[in-house]
């Protein structure tokens, strides 16, 4: 097991020192502390940061981000129910899609209203110039 400093995380992840913490702080990836209180992290904090960036990329909170990773390594939950706790992550999966389904629709329409009025200016620019 490789043991890494939040300065070697943050450069080979890209995010900031205050970042982490605030991931470590809601329970979003695990730390040790060293006897100086330096924290050590595995280095599977790497791959866990990286989908914490994914996720907020998706526009997901860390609650339902903290509720992705519990589903995912149900061993690291309290929950005790967990296929209920996974069934109640399905619902805000499906609410999220519907969300990202209207934002898509909203922007191919404003795509394509975008898209006729180039036309109609370059098509007017063009019986002017012709």
């Amino acid at each position: 097991m490789i043991v890494l400093k939040i300065g070697k995380v943050r450069k080979i992840t890209g995010v900031s020192a205050r970042s982490i913490r605030y991931y470590e702080e809601k329970g979003l990836i695990k730390a040790s502390r060293q006897e100086n209180n330096y924290r050590e992290y595995d280095e599977k904090v790497i791959d866990s940061i990286n989908a914490i960036q994914l996720y907020l990329g998706l526009g997901l909170t860390t609650e339902q981000i903290r509720d992705i990773i519990f589903c995912k390594y149900p061993e690291q939950q309290e929950h005790k129910d967990k296929d209920v706790y996974c069934e109640e992550l399905l619902l805000m999966y499906q609410s999220k899609m519907h969300e990202i389904n209207q934002k898509i629709a909203a922007l191919t329409e404003a795509k394509f209203n975008l898209a006729e009025k180039i036309n109609q200016m370059v098509q007017k620019r063009e019986e002017e110039n012709g």
